[in-house]
C-alpha cells in the first residue's frame, strides 16, 4: 500500500471543507458546533486508527487495543448520528432509529472481540484426506 495517495488527500481536504462550512453556517450555535468538531475529529482519529490496524503484524498483541478503539470511534459515531436523527423524529421512529443504533453498535463488538472466524471448508468434490495432504507438502 502506498504511503500517499491523492484520493486520500483530496477526501481529507473534502471532509475539512464540509466541517468548516458547517462551522461556519451554524450561525454561533455552540451544541452543532461542537457536534461537528467531535464528529471531525472522531472520523481523523477513526481513520488513523485503521490505517494503523492494517500495518500491524498479525501476531502484534496491540492489535486488540487497536480493535477497542476504532469500536468506541464508530460507537461514538453511531450514538451522536442516532440523536441528532432522533431529535427531529416521531416517537416511534425514534425506538426504531435507536433500536438501529444498539443492534450496529452490538454487532460490531460481536463481529470484533467475539466472533472467530472457522476454518474453510476444503473445495467441492475434493476429499478431505487429499485436501490435508495437499495443504502438508
Amino acid at each position: 500500500m502506498a504511503d500517499f495517495s491523492w484520493l486520500t488527500a483530496l477526501g481529507f481536504l473534502f471532509l475539512t471543507f464540509n466541517s468548516g462550512m458547517a462551522v461556519y453556517r451554524s450561525n454561533g450555535d455552540t451544541g452543532s458546533i461542537i457536534f461537528v468538531v467531535v464528529s471531525y475529529l472522531d472520523l481523523v482519529a477513526l481513520f488513523a486508527c485503521l490505517r494503523y490496524y492494517e500495518r500491524l503484524d498479525r501476531h502484534s498483541p496491540k492489535r486488540e487495543t487497536v480493535k477497542a478503539a476504532v469500536w468506541g470511534l464508530t460507537t461514538l459515531l453511531t450514538v451522536m448520528f442516532s440523536y441528532k436523527v432522533a431529535e427531529i423524529m416521531p416517537l416511534a421512529v425514534k425506538l426504531v432509529v435507536w433500536a438501529m443504533a444498539a443492534a450496529t453498535s452490538c454487532g460490531g463488538f460481536y463481529a470484533f472481540f467475539i466472533h472467530e472466524e472457522k476454518p474453510a471448508l476444503p473445495a467441492a468434490g475434493v476429499p478431505a484426506a487429499a485436501h490435508k495432504e495437499g495443504a502438508a507438502n
